[in-house]
């Protein structure tokens, strides 16, 4: 729990309570009040007669109370007629006190604000925020637009406007402008002072349509400001890993050239330019005295875990140990397998670990991973409680990182070698991730990137099929399967829910079974046993199934050559990016192969927009940089977990040209060691910083 703040008491109006709430929304001094924006706007400037009111038009009324009586038909409520010279309004209120009730007596005149809606008596506003008006009173109408804010329960908007009146009055004045004024100048910005006032408080005749679209100027000088604390700050994490003692492991050692040269020649294929400059770039890192924190990205299937196979045996060839953690159990297993296959013909020892581990069998993990026999540990979260000690650990590769919080790889990353040195962060992503929104993600890591695929995958055929023409699509599978093909067929949900349509895995492998009597089919999904998804997925891996009806936890990682057929059920429902990932499941063999997106009609516009860029590529970046601009960046990567990347103004696609101001303006304020930098990661981070050491 976070302290009490002096500074925040002093504001009229708030106690222990308030403190609390504003608190919970980030807010532990007066000035953070100013960067708490708003979320929409409101306008209360002018009242609109009854007789013009239009549902769905949020507008500000004034009546007399023509009547008010309680109503037991359903549910309870208060009803409260009001009528003016044009019209007349029904105000609804499902909660209300016996002292509200008496005060709202025929006669009396209102001001009311809310929306309106048709309701059973008419038009009527539900719960609508009113004032009383005494005989022949005039009260002002607003002189400017009102803000809505993002709020905690308990701290009413009336409240925030408030206590945001009293800082404008008294802390706007000492705001320093943390940006050069060339910049701002040459970007056609307002300075930091003007852009507050205005997004705090719009005067009359504002365009609404303009600040709901976030593209006003006073809106993109903040974006600005706010991109520009995130990058720096993620700027510092980085400069201060290099300013972290590490281990210097350079691939040249004789042993590690020896070790890698056996583990390239047992592959029976050849590195391709991307991953040969991936681990170029990688090996470079590895072999400085200060920690390595590198990204690579790249396609589904683009070859990224052998290029991490090839870094962990360097370490490994050192003497130290090296730590692969993947998000599910299912993915972290498939690494096992791998790196099982191609690192005990070298006598390297293989150590899995995961929560669901016995407790016997855990116990032997620990101790292998103390005295230093276990050489490289793949697992879940479980590599980093609290209880398991590395006797040298040099390298954590982190797979799918953006499933991770930071502070999760952070805790791994605090079991290194010793406590004088850090070990090397080796972070892979098959979700491509467009360069503005890596630019301001990632600045803490340096990046490689796998664009090309090894040779013989072929482009996958993705066709998307109305749910009607299921039949079509299981007779498919039927021939595929009797010609020697093996199949995914990928339902979004476990067991059949009521809430949702989607087709759930185990009915659908019933209903599969029995049209498909002859073909032998296997089911799997996050809720089995590891010890069952083991056995399953060697049976699909060693031909004895011919079809596997999964969940999505077979998203990532899964590798088998021979599954040319993927049917996704609900593909409407999936994101760009997953289901480009599910995809990438099938077409890692000679045979071609073939996709089918299965919907239900009738298509949102977004869904259909989704399956059209689906059909039309296979490329994971172009994939990646549309399901960006659909779906904005906080769903696509998950950030919203990470504490540090939540953005209040900026939108990463929105504001994307706003980007090459960012990286100027942070090289000249670090270059001059500005004390703006940390205003500004005060401003928009705060105590966000504290994974800063990831």
């Amino acid at each position: 729990m976070q302290s009490s703040s002096p500074e925040l008491r002093a504001l009229r109006g708030v106690g222990p309570a308030a403190e609390e709430r504003l608190l919970r929304l980030g807010i532990s001094r007066p000035l953070d009040l100013l960067f708490l924006l708003p979320q929409r706007y409101e306008d209360r400037t002018r009242l609109t007669p009854l007789g013009a009111l239009r549902p769905g038009q949020r507008a500000v009324i004034e009546g007399v109370i023509a009547v008010a009586d309680v109503a037991y038909r359903g549910r309870r409520s208060l009803l409260v007629r009001i009528s003016d010279r044009t019209g007349q309004l029904t105000l609804r209120f499902f909660h209300f006190s016996r002292i509200q009730q008496n005060s709202l007596a025929a006669g009396t005149r209102l001001r009311c604000y809310g929306e309106v809606r048709q309701g059973p008596l008419g038009f009527e506003m539900v719960h609508p925020e009113y004032r009383l008006l005494q005989p022949g009173q005039s009260a002002p109408l607003e002189d400017r637009l009102t803000p809505v804010y993002p709020t905690v329960e308990g701290l009413a908007q009336f409240r925030i406007r408030d206590l945001t009146d009293q800082v404008l009055n008294r802390c706007l004045d000492t705001l320093t402008d943390a940006l050069p004024t060339a910049e701002t100048e040459r970007l056609g910005l307002p300075p930091l002072r003007e852009a507050l006032a205005y997004v705090h408080r719009p005067p009359i005749g504002a365009d609404l349509q303009l600040l709901g679209s976030g593209l006003h100027p006073c809106q993109r000088r903040l974006a600005l400001e706010e991109m520009l604390a995130h990058h720096l700050s993620l700027r510092q994490i980085r400069e201060r890993a290099r300013g972290d003692q590490g281990i210097a492991l350079p691939a040249t050692l004789p042993a590690a050239d020896t070790l890698r040269s056996r583990f390239t020649q047992r592959l029976g294929f050849s590195l391709t330019g991307g991953q040969q400059a991936a681990l170029a770039d990688i090996d470079a890192d590895l072999a400085q005295p200060h920690a390595m924190m590198r990204l690579v990205q790249g396609d589904v299937g683009c070859g990224k875990t052998v290029v991490a196979a090839a870094a962990a045996l360097t370490a490994i060839a050192h003497g130290h140990q090296v730590a692969v953690m993947a998000p599910t159990e299912l993915l972290a297993e498939q690494h096992r397998n791998t790196f099982q296959r191609w690192f005990e013909p070298l006598g390297v020892k293989v150590v899995w670990l995961s929560g669901s581990l016995r407790k016997r069998a855990r116990a032997q993990a620990h101790a292998a991973a103390a005295d230093g026999s276990a050489q490289l540990l793949v697992g879940t979260h479980a590599l980093f409680q609290s209880d398991l000690a590395y006797r040298s650990l040099a390298l954590v590769i982190v797979d799918e990182q953006h499933r991770f919080g930071v502070h999760q790889r952070l805790q791994l990353m605090d079991k290194g070698v010793r406590d004088a040195a850090r070990p090397h962060q080796l972070v892979m992503t098959a979700t491509p991730i467009p360069r503005t929104l890596a630019m301001t993600l990632y600045a803490d890591l340096d990046t490689s990137v796998i664009r090309e695929l090894p040779p013989g995958r072929k482009p996958v055929t993705t066709i998307a099929l109305p749910e009607r023409r299921r039949a079509e699509v299981v007779a498919r599978v039927r021939d595929a399967c009797r010609s020697g093909a093996q199949a995914y067929w990928v339902c979004p949900l476990i067991e059949e829910s009521d809430h949702l349509e989607s087709q759930a895995a185990e009915p659908t492998a019933a209903a599969l079974a029995e049209a498909l009597p002859d073909i032998r089919i296997g089911v799997i999904h996050g809720r089995m046993s590891s010890t069952d998804k083991e056995q399953v997925m060697k049976a699909f891996v060693a031909g004895e199934l011919q079809l596997l009806v999964a969940t999505t936890v077979i998203e990532v990682g899964v590798d088998v050559p021979s599954a040319s057929l993927m049917i996704i059920e609900n593909a409407e429902r999936l994101g760009l990016s997953q289901l480009h990932q599910l995809r990438g499941r099938v077409g890692r063999g000679q045979d071609a192969s073939i996709c089918v997106l299965l919907y239900h009609s009738p298509l949102a516009e977004m869904a259909r927009a989704r399956l059209e860029v689906l059909r039309a590529t296979n490329d994971g970046f172009e994939v990646a940089q549309r399901d960006l601009e659909l779906r904005g960046p906080g769903e696509v990567l998950g950030t919203r977990q990470t504490g540090l990347t939540q953005l209040r103004v900026a939108d990463l696609v929105r504001d994307a040209d706003l980007a090459p101001a960012v990286q100027r303006i942070a090289r000249e304020l670090l270059a001059t060691a500005s004390p703006a930098v940390e205003e500004l990661r005060q401003r928009w981070i705060g105590a966000g910083d504290r994974y800063g050491a990831v």
